[in-house]
């Protein structure tokens, strides 16, 4: 992983927050509401959101600072997004509930990465 490709993934996952986002406020509203998963997506959204600005942060730094290496911060909070809201995203939309047991990995991953990146904060 790059900085570059960091840069870009997060200007993705923040452009797929805010649509998916949108989605469930006019799309899914009713949906979502009958289930009582509207609370739960919106979770899922806003992980997603914070974790996608997160890793524009990160990929300014690490363009900045190459030498810091934040590839593993990257690739732990891409797979946090994946896990986490992405799991909660099918829980919602599907009521496949068993995979609600994947999603306390997504929320490790996303820790695990502030871990190391506060790891790396520590060689500025």
């Amino acid at each position: 992983m790059t900085a570059r490709l960091v840069l870009q993934l997060a200007a993705l996952l923040g452009a797929l927050s805010v649509g998916i986002g949108a989605f469930a406020a006019h799309g899914l509203r009713a949906m979502l509401t009958a289930s009582s998963r509207l609370e739960t997506f919106e979770t899922a959204v806003r992980y997603q959101f914070y974790h996608a600005l997160a890793l524009l942060a990160v990929g300014v730094l690490w363009y900045v600072k190459p030498e810091l290496n934040l590839g593993t911060v990257a690739w732990l909070w891409l797979g946090g997004i994946l896990i986490f809201s992405g799991s909660l995203y099918v829980l919602c939309l599907t009521g496949v509930t068993k995979l609600g047991a994947v999603t306390p990995i997504g929320g490790v991953l996303f820790i695990a990465g502030w871990i190391v990146l506060l790891l790396a904060a520590r060689q500025l």
